[in-house]
């Protein structure tokens, strides 16, 4: 894949850095937690197709300013002051895991320039809480400076001993039992996700997505119009299959595909090709619907 890297300094003098992949019709990807513009999950089915991938890193990540992420607006006119200056008017909308709010924050708030949205594994509601122990776990792991010695620590396993690692964390992708998916992980699955941590990064990025995942209020997705693809696996342990439940009965007309891959993950593993195939049919449909009118 042949990726652009650039950054974009918005009205506010602030900094969004953001990559493109591919050449064709845009498509805008609010990634998921402990990532940013180096996002690879499922761009290469998506570029192969003739689609244009734009990832902004989101606020806190990569070399995006932290400031950013004051609140959901605020990011949200940053993600459309850089689609004005590439002079691009619509996109297709993928939001993934905890970029979920900021998929459906600018889908509500810019209706005429999203043309579709597909939440992937996505958060719709609240999520991790003060209550809870993931979360104040996360206080302690993934707080700068402490997150980068975190990540070292767990590149350095994750180069010498992968599936030892994999297995590890299972349990925080997958309600399933470890016999029950590893025969449904192939070797090009194992490396994908050994590729995945070797770019994960917390920064301040998640340290803000814990405060503003609990944003997302029911006007915000009762105002989606465009049309809506809701992924999620049966077997999510990092978010669970409610919250597709809970996008679903807020979005007007949303199409819920309940996907039986292993976690949530679900761009590798047996059924992601299955899941690709929605996906690019699902987009492919909206964009013919668009052409038509």
């Amino acid at each position: 894949m042949i990726r652009k890297m650039d950054d974009f300094m918005t009205k506010q003098a602030l900094n969004l850095e953001y990559s493109i992949t591919g050449l064709g019709e845009p498509i805008l990807i609010m990634h998921g937690g402990h990532s940013s513009c180096t996002e690879e999950w499922g761009y290469r089915e998506l570029t192969s197709r003739g689609y244009s991938v734009i990832t902004p890193s989101r606020p806190g990540y990569g070399k995006t300013s932290k400031e950013l992420g004051a609140n959901m607006i605020t990011a949200c006119e940053a993600y459309l002051e850089l689609l004005d200056d590439l002079k691009i008017t619509q996109v297709h909308v993928i939001a993934i895991s905890a970029g979920g709010p900021s998929g459906i924050h600018f889908a509500s708030r810019y209706p005429r320039r999203v043309r579709s949205l597909t939440l992937q594994s996505a958060v719709t509601h609240d999520w991790l809480t003060p209550g809870d122990r993931i979360y104040r776990v996360s206080q302690i792991l993934f707080r700068p400076p402490i997150e980068k010695y975190v990540w070292q620590m767990t590149r350095f396993v994750n180069h010498l001993f992968p599936d030892y690692l994999f297995g590890k964390l299972l349990s925080s992708f997958s309600k399933l039992q470890p016999r029950e998916v590893w025969p449904q992980i192939s070797g090009n699955d194992k490396e994908q996700f050994k590729r995945m941590i070797d770019r994960q990064r917390s920064g301040h990025g998640f340290m803000i997505d814990l405060t503003q995942t609990s944003h997302v209020r029911r006007s915000d997705l009762s105002a989606i119009r465009c049309p809506t693809l809701i992924m999620h696996s049966v077997n999510d342990a990092s978010v669970l299959v409610e919250h597709a439940y809970y996008a679903q009965h807020h979005i007007p007309n949303a199409k819920l595909s309940l996907l039986d891959i292993w976690g949530h993950l679900i761009w590798i593993g047996k059924g992601s090709a299955e899941m690709q195939h929605q996906l690019l049919e699902f987009l492919d449909m909206v964009g013919q619907v668009y052409i038509c009118t």
